[in-house]
């Protein structure tokens, strides 16, 4: 599948929402809102390649939680899950797409 135009808002979303999150200290982005997912004992970032196709199902990620006001009494957002998928021509060991279908995958790389 090629990248469409909804999948690049998804993408644009995943890298607004962690470059939004703050530590509140100094305005740096929280560690846990890094957009961080984690495959297959690995850790993966968002990443801003546009152009990418999406293969096969690879199995579920791990979306870890965002909770960058520890001093605030709401909740963030807890640890969530959601579908891997192989990026073609790419080892998932590199990076991989991330989301709830093959459609609304992102692209992340291995960091």
């Amino acid at each position: 599948m090629t990248i469409t135009r909804g999948t690049l808002l998804v993408a644009a979303a995943v890298l607004l929402a962690t470059t939004g999150c703050a530590d509140g200290a100094d305005g740096e982005a929280a560690a846990s809102c890094s957009g961080r997912v984690t495959f297959d004992s690995r850790d993966y970032l968002p990443t801003e390649k546009s152009v990418f196709t999406v293969g096969e199902r690879l199995g579920t990620a791990t979306i870890g939680e965002c909770d960058d006001t520890p001093n605030d009494s709401g909740d963030g957002i807890p640890e969530s899950r959601t579908g891997a998928y192989r990026i073609e021509g790419v080892d998932p060991a590199a990076g991989i797409a991330v989301g709830d279908s093959a459609a609304e995958a992102a692209p992340m790389t291995a960091g």
